[in-house]
């Protein structure tokens, strides 16, 4: 299986399976002398673990991350990075593989185990094995590191929207995003959310919802033009994410609503922009703008609803997903998506730097 690195100067590569012994990835490009803790990783592996709350899965993982390599004391007693490929691993101490025995011969609707089992030959029916949403776990940790690189660009994320339910924009609020199970910038309707999955996951299913995403302090210039675009390998990277079905920058698939004059963002002297309906990128380069960017997350594939479907053999016959899952798997997507937006900015940082000096 081949494809499990990205980024140019800044590269990830992850490794490791939901229901095996670790999984971890190595970062390779990582400029030397910053300053780099497996406690500062830690804080946003934090946001991201399971059994947080009743609406993501209980699953009980720790997700204590290790650094393996990478680092050193300095003179002056801190840790840092040495410009070697920094090595991180992350111990699974919670699966629970008898709950899947029963789906082994049986593919999941909406699930990978068809094309993995077509494609490969085989699969890990364990929780998924590497097309698990368990993986991310992986992209956050290497997301850390980013922005260990990204000096004076802050990145976060909000869900704002479960099912049909979005969040009132008159009401949103980044200091609210912390404060509620959801990362829902708007208090009321975390609250409304809080009936909506209640009433979800009682009845075994799970629901759809769309992340936004905000990176400020990204200067002008980062991005090439053609085939290097900042805004493509953003929406590629947030697209390789589990159940990831759609994403769109700044007014996105809204702006085939709006007409010439509305749409262009109009500048003044500075410069400055009077509005940001590019989400922040222009020909694929930086603004300066805030990067503005939403991606859209499919329901959990994993429900307890019987479901038609066919076993290994190609005969019919019908599945229940036992098991431990989310029932919106969105809500665990929001620092999975601050960090490839991370990784991406970092790579194209040191791109930028690279050719600009």
């Amino acid at each position: 299986m081949s494809h499990n690195s990205f980024g140019h100067l800044f590269r990830v590569t992850t490794f490791g399976e939901s229901h095996g012994p670790a999984l971890g990835a190595v970062v390779d490009g990582c400029p030397p002398r910053i300053p780099l803790t497996a406690e500062e990783i830690q804080v946003f592996l934090d946001k991201r673990k399971p059994g947080q709350s009743r609406f993501t899965t209980q699953r009980r993982e720790p997700d204590e991350v290790k650094i393996l390599s990478g680092v050193f004391t300095d003179d002056d007693g801190r840790q840092v990075t040495t410009g070697a490929p920094i090595a991180l691993v992350i111990e699974n101490t919670d699966q629970r593989s008898k709950d899947y025995g029963e789906i082994a011969q049986k593919y999941r609707p909406g699930h990978a185990d068809y094309v993995y089992d077509a494609k490969y030959g085989i699969r890990d029916y364990r929780g998924g094995g590497r097309s698990s949403a368990r993986e991310t776990a992986a992209r956050v940790a290497a997301g850390a590191v980013a922005r260990k690189v990204l000096a004076g660009v802050t990145i976060r994320g909000a869900l704002v929207q479960i099912g049909p339910h979005e969040i009132d924009r008159a009401r949103f609020d980044w200091a609210e995003v912390d404060a509620n199970p959801f990362f829902c910038p708007d208090r009321e309707t975390a609250a409304r959310w809080a009936d909506y999955l209640d009433d979800i996951r009682k009845a075994g299913s799970s629901i759809g919802a769309v992340i936004e995403l905000e990176a400020t302090g990204v200067p002008v210039g980062w991005g090439a033009p053609i085939y290097g675009k900042l805004d493509a390998e953003l929406a590629a990277a947030l697209m390789s994410i589990n159940a990831v079905k759609g994403v769109e920058i700044g007014a996105g698939f809204a702006a085939a609503e709006l007409t010439g004059e509305d749409n262009a963002d109009e500048m003044r002297k500075g410069p400055s922009f009077l509005s940001n309906h590019a989400g922040g990128i222009l020909g694929g380069i930086s603004t300066g703008q805030p990067i503005v960017a939403r991606f859209a997350v499919k329901p959990t594939s994993s429900i307890l609803t019987p479901r038609k479907t066919i076993d290994r053999a190609g005969e019919e016959t019908e599945i229940v997903t036992k098991g431990r899952h989310d029932p919106c798997v969105g809500i665990r997507a929001v620092p999975v998506g601050e960090a490839m937006m991370a990784c991406v900015l970092a790579d194209q940082f040191l791109r930028h730097r690279g050719q600009n000096g």
